[in-house]
């Protein structure tokens, strides 16, 4: 593994732009994001908000180098990327486990892909870090979705990757479960440090979990419109901190920057 460049960002986006031809008609061209610069520093938790539609899983996948930007560049620890962010891994919104394996083999499968002797034994140690060791034997039809999800991350986490990727991981989850698995996420992270780029509608979640939120907005053509430091001190229970004063005037502060954007891209999907 190349070692880090000394003081380089974990990623970083520099004058990122992604165009498509449109679906609808092939002579034209659709630019979903443009001029996207941003960063993740070693060990930070970065959120990026915005509206519906506004490209943020675009960058993701820019991030994740599964989609080459249009113009501009992506930089992981210094070196630019060619090809996949292999010091990345990528916790999808939807599920992504295999049906044919068990919780044990789905987590245990990146592991035997590169080979690892102890896959199994590295799998069932994740299983019980996030509380499912009793469950290796199951498979996904027999989980709950708050349990698949502990799955997906343990499937994600057991790669030790240098940068967590994760794409509104939790959106499909009720309140409850969803608090569980922000705060079982947080508790993971604190033990590495890993840098998280971590994608999501919910503002209230992005505050509650960040060290920094990213505001784009709406699109075509989505860009950054703003960035805040959240000096909520950690560690951090989710619910709890929502009741703090300084998560409200968080809140509103960065609501007052999205509200017209969130409103404009509604009105692209009504005229849709």
């Amino acid at each position: 593994m190349t070692p880090p460049v000394p003081g380089a960002a974990a990623l970083a986006l520099r004058g990122v732009s992604c165009t498509f031809l449109a679906k609808d008609d092939p002579g034209q061209r659709y630019t979903a994001v443009r001029d996207v610069t941003l960063s993740v520093g070693g060990g930070e938790f970065v959120s990026v908000v915005g509206p519906t539609g506004c490209g943020k899983s675009t960058l993701l996948n820019v991030a994740a180098g599964l989609l080459g930007p249009s113009t501009g560049s992506v930089e992981v620890f210094g070196e630019k990327l060619a090809g996949l962010n292999r010091r990345a891994g990528y916790m999808f919104q939807a599920d992504s486990l295999m049906p044919w394996r068990t919780a044990l083999g789905n987590v245990a499968a990146g592991l035997e892909f590169h080979g690892v002797a102890d896959a199994k034994t590295q799998a069932l140690e994740w299983l019980k870090r996030v509380g499912l060791g009793g469950f290796g034997d199951r498979y996904p039809h027999q989980l709950s979705g708050g349990m698949r999800k502990r799955v997906s991350l343990a499937q994600t986490l057991v790669l030790d990757p240098d940068i967590i990727l994760m794409d509104e991981p939790f959106s499909a989850l009720d309140i409850q479960t969803r608090q569980l698995m922000e705060n079982e996420l947080l508790a993971l992270w604190a033990e590495k440090k890993k840098a998280v780029l971590f994608i999501t509608h919910d503002l209230d979640e992005a505050i509650a979990m960040s060290d920094r939120v990213v505001c784009l907005s709406a699109g075509p053509g989505s860009h950054p419109i703003g960035e805040f430091a959240i000096d909520l001190p950690r560690p951090r229970d989710v619910a709890e901190v929502r009741a703090t004063a300084r998560f409200v005037e968080l809140h509103k502060a960065i609501w007052d920057v999205l509200r017209e954007e969130v409103l404009a891209g509604y009105r692209q999907q009504l005229a849709a």
